[in-house]
């Protein structure tokens, strides 16, 4: 890394120390950014800090009522990373592990992400420390409208347009929605994505994570002149990106064979493949209990409690679930089993050091989340066009031009990596890619 870069690490590692997962997103992405950051007017305008800082965060309190009439308090986020190609854009997560630490590393991977799409949107995340399992439907409900009462006066369609991630689906979404509707008196339609179809969603948005990363992985494989054809897929998490992954995977030709939860994962080797299999994991999302084992119970298949899917053999690997699930370990596990694919459909699911083994291989050819796990931001970008122009385009539209998104995003991650001269390097690709178009709009705008 040059001395510019160098001394932007530095400051991060001394201000932001305690922020863990923020630090460890920035840093990776200044080693991977660093072959396309010898222009000059980089340094001269401070270009580096104000890509790696967020143009503003916000923290409040929600207070919510249980149904026994106990108040409870929770914390909330949100932080506005960039707004460099358009208004801030990304999801709100409830989830006990969100931190501020945690908001910023969503916010500032949204960012990059964001701008591969080839959208109009800048990069934003947010959320709470609340935990939605135990939960009534009437508390989650009475929490989502505490928490937008608190939002509402910095979000919008042309500010920043909130979103789900995990912890909120379409009921949540629906639930702030309302009570952005009740505290605004507007029905902006574009304020939130992730509605439901009858309230301006756009088809295909639960799904469109999972088939964004199938897209792309199906991309990387005919660069190796293979198909999906019978491959096998090991999949953690199963939530939205899972369910998509199970259903585009098996559309193609592929196989997923695990899901995962807290409490450890499933192998079922006839693959996740049916639609009683999909309604069933959606039931699960739904229950509030965040245990995959209801899977084994229902279908008879193995549970291995307490473990995760990274011993089984497969040919691909799509961690799904959450940031830092695959640790050194885990890497050493696929690489002795022959994976020959690893696609990150979650934000930052390996750790650093886990990363850097999976990309030293000569085994695996990896691709990171802001390339392969684009496919959600930009149906949700899409539902804002359709909101826009007051019409809803069919389910087979959204998927064609979803498909086209996700390769063109797959040929400027390869164009951008193989410009720098490094050969098949589809993760410093897809950084160099996005980096380079927000950092050409921010010096057009001036400091």
């Amino acid at each position: 890394m040059n001395d510019y870069i160098t001394r932007v690490s530095e400051r991060l590692a001394k201000t932001c120390a305690h922020e863990p997962e923020y630090l460890q997103c920035v840093h990776s992405w200044l080693e991977m950014i660093a072959p396309a950051t010898e222009d000059p007017r980089y340094e001269k305008l401070d270009l580096i800090t104000r890509m790696v800082e967020p143009e503003r965060m916000f923290s409040f309190l929600i207070p919510w009522v249980d149904d026994n009439g106990v108040t409870h308090t929770n914390h909330g986020y949100r932080v506005q990373f960039s707004s460099a190609i358009g208004p801030y854009k990304g999801g709100l997560r409830f989830h006990p592990s969100v931190t501020p630490s945690v908001v910023k590393f969503l916010g500032f991977e949204q960012t990059y992400k964001n701008a591969l799409t080839g959208l109009p949107i800048g990069g934003a995340a947010g959320g709470a420390d609340f935990d939605p399992r135990g939960k009534s439907n009437r508390e989650i409900m009475r929490f989502c409208q505490g928490f937008m009462y608190a939002l509402y006066r910095y979000i919008g369609a042309d500010t920043d347009v909130p979103a789900g991630d995990i912890g909120v689906g379409s009921r949540e979404v629906g639930w702030l929605y309302g009570a952005y509707k009740k505290v605004t008196g507007r029905a902006e339609s574009s304020a939130l994505t992730g509605k439901g179809l009858t309230y301006g969603g756009s088809r295909i948005r639960q799904e469109a994570a999972g088939f964004g990363t199938v897209y792309f992985l199906a991309r990387m494989l005919e660069h190796q002149k293979e198909t999906l054809e019978g491959k096998r897929l090991i999949v953690s998490g199963f939530g939205n990106m899972s369910w998509g992954v199970c259903r585009k995977a098996a559309e193609l030709g592929g196989r997923v064979v695990t899901l995962s939860g807290p409490d450890g994962y499933i192998y079922d080797p006839d693959g996740v493949n049916t639609q009683e299999k999909y309604d069933f994991m959606v039931q699960m999302r739904y229950s509030g209990e965040d245990r995959v084992e209801a899977y084994a119970d229902r279908f008879g298949v193995e549970f291995y409690a307490g473990k995760k899917p990274w011993e089984v053999p497969a040919d691909v690997a799509v961690p799904c679930a959450t940031q830092n699930e695959l640790a050194v370990d885990d890497a050493v596990l696929l690489i002795a089993n022959n994976v020959r694919y690893y696609v990150e459909g979650a934000n930052m699911p390996a750790t650093t050091e886990a990363l850097k083994l999976l990309r030293l291989s000569p085994k695996i050819l990896t691709a990171g989340a802001k390339a392969s796990g684009s496919g959600g931001v930009a149906v949700s970008a899409l539902e804002m066009a359709q909101n826009a122009i007051r019409y809803s385009w069919s389910r087979r539209e959204v998927d064609e031009k979803l498909r086209a998104i996700m390769s063109s995003i797959y040929d400027a991650s390869a164009a951008a990596a193989e410009e720098y001269g490094l050969g098949y390097d589809l993760i410093a690709g897809n950084d160099i890619a996005a980096f380079k178009k927000i950092s050409e709009a921010m010096i057009a705008q001036g400091l």
